[in-house]
């Protein structure tokens, strides 16, 4: 299938699993069908890849898009799944920073590193008293390997060689990066902080375009 059909087809699984979330009750199985399709679409499509940055770069993508699948198919399970979703979750940005670190300058990755580590410190001083005292390491493992991943990611955008060789991928990688960030962020303070007005438009609206963009960064471009 060419990539512009599974573009289409992602958008609309997606919106299936945002509808079915915020309706619920009879309308809850979009949810079911829509939350991993989306994300089955877009590791398809990042397999499917004609021209992309490297093979390197595609392999670590495609493995990332293959653990937040498992990871979503944990967080929509009526079971408390939270922590075994956490795990694939951080594998995922493990594999996303294999793609994003190489390349990047050591003063792009200074200057996005302490950016990112004050933006991250921020959310875990609100956060951790209001998190079970089990899943306070997880948590603050999850949001190190998060982090890091989002710095790597702006470090390649910021570096100019990298910006100046692949201008696309780089600033959408980043966009990404910092688009998951933001879902992650929120989707914490919904489950911990008390819940959050809109929580599935957000979370859910969030985490596809950082996916979305996360494909799309492993086309050269």
């Amino acid at each position: 299938m060419p990539i512009r059909p599974l573009s289409s087809a992602f958008l609309i699984a997606a919106a299936a699993a945002i509808v079915g979330a915020m309706l619920g009750g009879d309308a809850l199985w979009l949810h079911y069908i829509g939350k991993p399709l989306a994300t089955l679409l877009l590791w398809w499509q990042v397999l499917r890849m004609p021209q992309p940055v490297s093979p390197r770069y595609k392999r670590a993508a495609a493995i990332g898009m293959a653990l937040s699948l498992a990871g979503d198919v944990c967080l929509m399970l009526p079971g408390d799944l939270f922590l075994p979703g956490l795990v694939a979750f951080l594998l995922a940005h493990i594999a996303y920073i294999v793609a994003f670190a190489p390349g990047s300058a050591g003063k792009a990755r200074g200057l996005a590193f302490v950016l990112v580590a004050v933006v991250a410190a921020a959310n875990l001083v609100g956060l951790l008293p209001r998190v079970d005292a089990a899943l306070k390491i997880p948590v603050v493992a999850y949001t190190v390997v998060l982090a890091a991943m989002a710095a790597f990611a702006l470090a390649r955008a910021w570096t100019p060689a990298m910006a100046s060789a692949l201008p696309r991928s780089a600033r959408m990688g980043a966009i990404g990066a910092v688009l998951f960030m933001a879902s992650d962020s929120l989707l914490a303070w919904d489950r911990f902080g008390g819940g959050i007005p809109m929580s599935a438009l957000l979370v859910l609206g969030t985490y596809y375009a950082a996916q979305w963009c996360i494909a799309r960064s492993v086309e050269a471009g």
